[in-house]
């Protein structure tokens, strides 16, 4: 019987037909200029979702140092040794200390033994030997006594891996330090405070770091995890949202004035993620805000990435409770932004700026964009947004405003927003889509059509869903990252009208997530890139500077036979780049023939992502199974010759030269 293969579409993920092995050609047209790509083209957005900042990128390694979540003593556990007795109260202090409501007495009963309590950190606390700890607290004794501290670092089995003692004095708060070194390397374990003698103490803002931390700075980033984010060399950060932004309700949104300064008088709220999701409830999921708006210009000027805040617009998550501020009391709201932009750009003559130079950073952050609002749609924030906007463009008419079109990049939310905000002629739209990777590649002339003369597009939020959204099951595997370099090719060929584009969520703890699949995860210690992050990485490392056509039979490369490609110049590095996705389960041969430059090098430089295995991911303890590979290929003639292989992501560098 004649079997007859039947292709449902040119971009399915999994084409098995056997294409016929004639060479395919593709010609690169490195005279024409299509669009100039921004240097804000690829970028990054954090959230605080699945312990990204507390236990995640903020180094602190106490949780609930302040014992301000909703059990006072969460992560809090009392011990005594050596017939150490006494008790543990927590004395609240609202009316003196609103921001920073509570304290602990710690009452010993004798001098005989040890009395204390331990914290349990962030599902543990990583530990590494030979690195430096540094201890701090508040304290003061209660009149009469003279209790010592001691610390100790333990392993889960109770051994010691670390210890130093401190004197505090004075009835008086006062902040006290010692700095100590581990012994051990341990992934979970835990800090235990000791009092010894007779008497009670007050406690306050127990706190651990590692002296390593990201520019070694004291109370700062973790390492490991700002590195990966500074090898990505992204174009912008977008902090701190996301649903932090909105908040369950306005209570718990996120409000920037109240992240700097000093930390004990940073206000902790309960992060709003702690009860989203079904099934990955954390009831100790809470925002301590020593990561905030200050720390999050400060890495996005460490980083390279242009600051881009997004802040809230009167209006609590849809999702939940949908509250609203009144139009007529929005003015606290406005006046945040308008204030915000006094802090990031204002000379020492101004209270905001004078604000930033006392907290250590004289020189603006040379803000030129912010959020209005982050995934809101309907008629009342296309209200809200127009006050926004007046206010903000009539003071600082250089300000470029994201504007949100809603959750989905398609159907009624969408429309109205749309319309209305190309009506408005909104400077940037926001499109989130978290979509199946069928639709990545169904999706990728989405921007060929769009009006040039139109608002430019941030692709806020994207990631391909392997099961579902919301999905706990989803993986970060090869198949979704190739579907988003494939729908990638697009957003780089449309560069004239998408300036912006950032995966999201970017971090996950291994141990407390919420929200799959994520661009990074790690655990106490250790961290990988997933195939997504690579993916991503390389297309930011690679982003160039002109968009220039490259064509199969004079036609866009948009899935014919599973290929899709784009091409730009990079005119700083003198450079023409070609990144070509084969989505298809057969190798196929190519010619890459480099037009309208009259000097190449006689060699170019390929990067291949790849693999057979379309569900392979990476891991902690296999954290480059799937990455990118280099490798040289010769010219021949101005033509570069590739076998492409099968589910590939390629990125072909060819220098130019000067004769």
């Amino acid at each position: 019987m004649k079997k007859t293969l039947l292709l449902t579409g040119a971009v399915s993920l999994f084409l098995s037909a056997a294409f016929a092995q004639t060479t395919k050609v593709f010609e690169v047209d490195a005279a024409n200029i299509k669009a100039h790509v921004q240097p804000t083209m690829y970028g990054i957005l954090f959230e605080d979702i699945n312990m990204a900042a507390d236990g995640g990128v903020y180094a602190e390694l106490v949780k609930n140092r302040s014992f301000e979540f909703g059990s006072a003593l969460t992560a809090w556990t009392e011990q005594h040794k050596d017939g150490g007795a006494g008790s543990l109260e927590v004395i609240d202090r609202t009316a003196e200390r609103p921001e920073n409501p509570h304290f602990l007495t710690v009452k010993n009963n004798n001098n005989a033994g040890y009395y204390g309590l331990s914290n349990e950190g962030f599902r543990g606390m990583g530990i590494k030997k030979g690195e430096t700890y540094s201890f701090s607290v508040m304290a003061r004794q209660h009149a009469g006594s003279q209790l010592t501290l001691s610390v100790e670092l333990v392993d889960p089995q109770g051994n010691l891996i670390g210890h130093a003692s401190l004197n505090p004095v004075g009835t008086t708060w006062k902040p006290y330090n010692v700095k100590f070194m581990a012994e051990a390397t341990v992934d979970k374990a835990s800090l235990t405070v000791w009092t010894k003698g007779a008497g009670s103490i007050d406690l306050d803002m127990i706190s651990l770091f590692p002296q390593h931390t990201w520019k070694n700075r004291p109370g700062g980033l973790r390492a490991d995890l700002v590195q990966k984010l500074y090898d990505m060399k992204p174009g912008f950060l977008r902090f701190p949202g996301g649903c932090i932004v909105e908040g369950r309700d306005l209570a718990n949104r996120y409000q920037w004035k109240k992240t700097i300064g000093d930390i004990d008088k940073r206000e902790n709220i309960i992060n709003r993620w702690n009860t989203e999701i079904k099934g990955r409830q954390a009831h100790d999921y809470y925002q301590t805000f020593g990561l905030g708006f200050m720390e999050y210009f400060q890495l996005a000027e460490d980083i390279g990435a242009s600051p881009l805040p997004i802040l809230n617009c009167g209006m609590a998550c849809q999702f939940n409770t949908a509250q609203l501020v009144p139009i007529d009391q929005l003015d606290p709201y406005i006046q945040d932004a308008l204030d915000l932009i006094e802090f990031a750009n204002g000379s020492k003559a101004t209270k905001w700026g004078k604000l930033r130079t006392q907290l250590g950073h004289p020189a603006p952050f040379n803000l030129k964009m912010m959020g209005v609002g982050n995934e809101q749609w309907g008629e009342q924030y296309i209200e809200r947004w127009k006050i926004f906007s007046k206010a903000i463009k009539d003071k600082y008419p250089y300000m470029k405003l994201i504007t949100s079109v809603g959750p989905d990049p398609d159907g009624g939310k969408f429309n109205l927003l749309n319309t209305t905000f190309r009506g408005l002629k909104a400077d940037f739209l926001d499109e989130h889509y978290y979509r199946a990777p069928k639709w990545f590649l169904d999706n990728v002339k989405r921007y060929d059509d769009y009006d040039r003369s139109g608002p430019k597009i941030f692709a806020g939020e994207y990631a391909a869903q392997s099961v579902a959204v919301v999905s706990p099951d989803n993986k970060n595997d090869w198949k979704t990252a190739m579907s988003e370099a494939a729908f990638m090719t697009g957003l780089e060929r449309n560069a004239d009208v998408v300036n912006m584009a950032s995966y999201a969520p970017l971090f996950a703890h291994v141990d407390a997530w919420q929200w799959t699949p994520d661009l990074i995860w790690f655990d106490n210690l250790r961290s990988y890139g997933t195939p997504n992050y690579y993916v991503q990485q390389l297309y930011s490392l690679n982003k160039g500077t002109d968009v220039v056509p490259v064509t199969l039979n004079n036609e866009t490369v948009t899935g014919q036979d599973g290929l899709f490609a784009s091409s730009v110049l990079d005119k700083n590095m003198g450079s023409v780049i070609i990144k070509i996705i084969n989505t298809g389960s057969q190798s196929q041969s190519a010619d890459f023939v480099i037009k309208g430059i009259k000097s190449l090098s006689p060699n170019a430089k390929i990067t291949t992502i790849q693999t057979d295995d379309l569900a392979a991911v990476n891991s902690l303890d296999d954290p480059r199974k799937v990455s990118p590979k280099i490798s040289g290929v010769a010219l021949s003639g101005g033509t570069v010759k590739l076998q492409l292989k099968p589910y590939s992501f390629n990125v072909i560098r060819v220098a130019t030269t000067k004769k």
